[in-house]
């Protein structure tokens, strides 16, 4: 298998945009995502002599990436989350796959696909603005992340039970928002 190469030159050429927007649908905050991502490129440049070459250097600029979106919903919840819900909740429905089955394959995008996605993310990223900070971040994590419930609950110090009531008032709130704006 051959060794990926680093170039950190045509980082911001290559990577930028899908950098940020991967940032912005998980933090909701323009100038935040905009800092990440330059804290992500000052994290590579200075781990450099970590590069292995074993994934592609936009893989492991994710990588990198999701460790400072991680970070920074730790900070900012170190406090939060300590009064929980107990209530046992759990269903085996698909409910949020709505929103993935939505999401087009990047590989095979046409012109009018971009358009349509860009409309579509405008309008996620609208209704998510309109969700509590903890619900916006639950969803994002969960939904359009898709990690693990043990890891968030780690990361937002929550218990797992919590989590799926937050992530399913979100996926109910969104769900309705998306219907007004986008349907």
């Amino acid at each position: 298998m051959p060794k990926h190469t680093i170039n950190p030159n045509q980082w911001i050429d290559l990577y930028s945009d899908y950098l940020f927007n991967f940032t912005i649908s998980r933090v909701n905050d323009r100038e935040k995502a905009k800092d990440l991502v330059q804290d992500t490129f000052f994290a590579g440049l200075k781990s450099m002599k970590n590069f292995k070459g074993e994934a592609s250097e936009r893989t492991w600029l994710i990588s990198i990436l999701k460790r400072k979106i991680i970070d920074h919903y730790r900070k900012i919840n170190s406090n939060k989350g300590k009064a929980e819900v107990r209530v046992e909740f759990n269903t085996e429905d698909d409910e949020g796959s709505w929103l993935e089955k939505r999401v087009a394959d990047t590989d095979y995008r046409t012109a009018e696909d971009e358009i349509v996605n860009n409309e579509l993310g405008d309008a996620i990223y609208d209704c998510l603005s309109k969700l509590p900070e903890k619900q916006a971040t639950v969803f994002r994590m969960k939904t359009i992340e898709g990690l693990e419930t043990e890891t968030i609950c780690n990361d937002l110090n929550i218990t797992a039970s919590n989590l799926w009531v937050i992530i399913h008032r979100a996926r109910t709130s969104m769900a309705t928002c998306m219907e007004k704006n986008w349907f």
